[in-house]
C-alpha cells in the first residue's frame, strides 16, 4: 500500500486548526469512487472522535447529491464486465483479501478501537467477522449453483441458474464499522457479480475507508465497490435510484421500515436489520455463577452498543436476588479504560450524543419508578481521558412491563431485570416485546431449554449462550420489527438476495423430415407432462 497521501483515503489539511484536547490536527477523509480516492467539493465536514479521550481525530466529507450519483454511475459502468467475469476468478479477489485482512490484523483492530471505543478483543472480533464473511463468501462456486433436470418431459430438459442481479446500494450502522460493511454487505455482493456502492457512517469512516484500500490492493476492479460519506437526502437518493437494484441496511427501526416501504415501493430488493431487545429467561436450575459471567460479557461487551447485546433479564423470584447481588459484585469490578489497550474491561460510548442518550434512559428509569442498582451516569473515567465519552455499568432492578425502559433500545452498558415466578411468566413476557432478534434461556433443564427453542418468538436463540450470533454460513435470522425483508444476511439467504433465479427449458427438433412430422405441439408446449392421452 502506497503511503502517498493523494493515493490514500485520507489527506492533511495545513488549514485545518488543531484540536484542543489532543493539540494535532485532524487528518480529512475522502470518497471512493470508480477505484479513485478523491477530494469532496463539500464545505461540510462531520468530525470523528476518538471515544476515549473525546479528540477530534478525522472528518468525513458530506458528500454532494451529485458525488454520490458519481459512485453509483462507477458501480453501473463496472458492472457488465464483473457480472460475466467467471465466479472462480471473482474468488481470487477474496483469497487475496482474506490474506491481507490476516496480515492487517493488529493495524485495523487499532483503528477502529480508536475510532469507535470498542476495547481492543471487541475490536479485534469486529475485523474477524470481516475475515469470516470473506471465507464463506469464497464458496460462491458452489453457493452459486443452481439445479437441472433432464426429461422433466418427454424430449424435455430445464435448468436453473443463479445470476447476479446488477448494483446494490449497503447502509452500515455506526456500531460495527468493519463487520457490517465490509462482512455482512459486500463479500457475497460481489463473489455474485453484482457491484456495491456503500454509504457508511460518518462517526466511524476510516475502518471502513481502510478495507477499502485493501480491496483495491486485493485486486477488486474499478468501481465495483465505491464508498462514500454522506448525509440523510444523499441516502435517500439511493432508495430511489433506478440503477441501484437493492438495498441492505443495519440501524433503527424508525429509519429501517422507511427504507423497506421506500425502496420496496421502486421495485427493490431489501433487507433492512433493526432494533432489538433481547432477553435472558433465567431459571432457579441454571449454573449462577457462570451464568452471570454470561450476562456480564452480553450486557457490557462492546459498551452495550451491538443489536445482540443483552439489556434484559427475566429472572426467576427463587433465585433474584442472589443474582443481582452477584451482576452488582462483578459490575463494580470492570474497569473502565482506552480502547486500544488489551487490558480494558469496558470502552466508552461512541460520542458525547450517545453518551447523553444511554444517560436520558436511565433518568427515565428512575423515573418511571425502577431501582437503580448500580448507576453508571459519572463514572470515573480512565487518566488522561476526562475528555472521553465514559458511561459505566449500570444495573436497574424491579422493571415491570409498564416501563419503556424494559421495552425500548437503549444501546448502553445498561441492563434491566424483571422478576417473574415461572418458565410459562417469563417466556410470555418476553414474547410481548415488539422486537425479535435474540433470546437466550439459562437452565440444565432440557425440558425447558426445548420448550423456549421452540416457543420463542426471536429468530437468534441462545441455550446458555448470552451472544447467539451465528456464524455467517448460517446467517443473521431477526424476526418482528428487528427485520424487515424475506432474505436475511449471510448464509443461503445473502446468496438468494444478491442474485437472482432464471429458469432454461429446451428441446431439440430431429435432422429428419420424416422424424419432424412426428413432432407434435400442444397449447402447453410440451411442459405439462400429465395431459390424459385422449385430451
Amino acid at each position: 500500500m502506497s503511503t502517498d497521501n493523494q493515493e490514500r483515503y485520507f489527506f492533511v489539511d495545513q488549514g485545518t486548526p488543531a484540536d484542543p484536547v489532543s493539540g494535532e490536527s485532524p487528518i480529512k477523509l475522502k470518497y471512493h469512487s470508480g477505484g479513485q480516492w478523491k477530494t469532496s467539493a463539500t464545505e461540510t465536514y462531520m468530525p470523528c472522535y476518538n471515544p476515549s479521550t473525546g479528540a477530534v481525530i478525522a472528518l468525513a466529507p458530506q458528500c454532494s447529491s451529485d458525488e454520490v450519483e458519481e459512485a453509483v454511475q462507477a458501480a453501473v459502468k463496472a458492472f457488465p464486465k464483473w457480472s460475466t467475469t467467471p465466479v472462480s476468478k471473482r474468488v481470487q479477489v477474496l483469497y487475496n483479501m482474506k490474506r491481507l485482512l490476516d496480515e492487517n490484523l493488529e493495524e485495523l483492530t487499532i483503528l477502529l478501537a480508536k475510532e469507535m471505543g470498542k476495547k481492543y478483543q471487541e475490536a479485534m472480533g469486529d475485523i474477524l467477522k470481516v475475515t469470516e464473511v470473506v471465507e464463506f463468501a469464497c464458496g460462491a462456486p458452489h453457493l452459486m449453483k443452481g439445479e437441472a433436470l433432464m426429461q422433466v418431459s418427454t424430449g424435455y430438459d430445464t435448468a436453473l441458474y443463479r445470476e447476479p442481479v446488477g448494483v446494490f446500494a449497503g447502509i452500515p450502522p455506526w456500531n460495527f464499522p468493519a463487520m457490517i460493511p465490509h462482512g455482512w454487505m459486500t463479500p457475497i455482493c460481489i463473489a455474485t457479480g453484482n457491484c456495491m456502492v456503500l454509504k457508511v457512517a460518518s462517526f466511524v469512516p476510516q475502518s471502513a475507508m481502510r478495507i477499502m484500500e485493501m480491496w483495491q490492493e486485493a485486486g477488486i476492479p474499478d468501481g465495483v465497490i465505491n464508498l462514500v460519506t454522506a448525509g440523510r437526502d444523499q441516502a435517500e437518493l439511493l432508495l430511489r435510484h433506478p440503477d441501484i437494484k437493492g438495498i441492505t441496511f443495519v440501524g433503527s427501526t424508525k429509519v429501517g421500515l422507511h427504507i423497506y416501504s421506500t425502496a420496496a415501493a421502486h421495485g427493490k430488493r431489501v433487507q433492512a436489520l433493526c432494533e432489538a431487545k433481547n432477553h435472558a429467561l433465567v431459571l432457579k436450575d441454571c449454573k449462577l455463577e457462570r451464568t452471570a459471567g454470561g450476562i456480564m460479557n452480553a450486557f457490557t461487551g462492546c459498551a452495550g452498543q451491538r443489536c445482540m447485546a443483552l439489556p434484559v433479564i427475566v429472572v426467576e423470584n427463587a433465585i433474584a436476588d442472589q443474582l443481582v447481588a452477584l451482576l452488582k459484585k462483578e459490575a463494580s469490578e470492570l474497569s473502565l479504560g482506552k480502547a486500544w489497550l488489551p487490558d480494558t474491561g469496558m470502552g466508552p460510548v461512541v460520542n458525547e450524543g450517545h453518551k447523553q442518550f444511554v444517560t436520558g434512559w436511565i433518568d427515565k428509569a428512575e423515573q418511571e419508578g425502577a431501582e437503580i442498582v448500580l448507576d453508571g451516569r459519572n463514572p470515573q473515567p480512565p487518566a488522561g481521558c476526562e475528555n472521553g465519552f465514559w458511561v459505566g455499568p449500570t444495573i436497574i432492578d424491579h422493571v415491570t412491563e409498564d416501563m419503556s425502559c424494559g421495552s425500548e433500545e437503549i444501546f448502553g452498558p445498561v441492563l434491566c431485570i424483571k422478576r417473574v415466578e415461572d418458565f410459562e411468566e417469563g417466556i410470555t413476557l418476553m414474547n410481548n416485546n415488539r422486537f425479535g432478534n435474540g433470546s437466550v434461556i439459562y437452565t440444565q433443564n432440557g425440558y425447558f431449554a426445548r420448550q423456549f427453542a421452540h416457543r420463542t418468538d426471536a429468530g437468534m436463540v441462545g441455550v446458555n449462550v448470552g451472544i447467539p450470533v451465528p456464524l455467517g454460513i448460517f446467517g443473521f435470522t431477526g424476526h418482528k420489527q428487528s427485520f424487515f425483508g424475506d432474505l436475511h444476511v449471510m448464509g443461503r439467504d445473502g446468496f438468494a438476495f444478491f442474485t437472482e433465479s432464471k429458469c432454461v427449458t429446451q428441446t431439440w427438433f430431429p435432422e429428419t423430415g420424416e422424424d419432424m412430422a412426428a413432432c407434435k405441439v400442444d397449447t402447453w408446449d410440451g411442459t405439462i407432462t400429465s395431459m390424459p392421452k385422449d385430451k
